[in-house]
C-alpha cells in the first residue's frame, strides 16, 4: 500500500472565493481540494488547512515520513 500525498494550505487560504475574489478568484479552498483529488485519481490524498504557522511546520515534519509527496 503506498503513502498517501498531502496537500497542506496555511494561513487565509480557507478565504479562497471570499477574500477579495477580484484579486484571488472565485475557486474555494473545497473546489481546489475537489480539483486535487479529481487529479489523483485512484491515490489517497489527505488535505488540510491551518492558520497557524506552529502548526503547519508541524504537519510537514509529520509528512516526511508518512507520505509519498507533499
Amino acid at each position: 500500500m503506498s503513502k498517501p500525498i498531502r496537500v497542506l494550505n496555511g494561513p487565509n487560504l480557507n478565504r479562497l472565493g471570499k477574500r477579495e475574489p477580484e484579486i484571488y478568484g472565485k475557486t474555494t479552498l473545497a473546489e481546489v481540494e475537489e480539483i486535487c483529488r479529481e487529479a489523483a485519481g485512484p491515490e489517497e490524498i489527505v488535505f488540510r488547512q491551518t492558520n497557524s504557522d506552529a502548526q503547519l511546520i508541524d504537519w510537514i515534519h509529520g509528512a516526511i515520513d508518512e507520505s509519498s509527496a507533499l
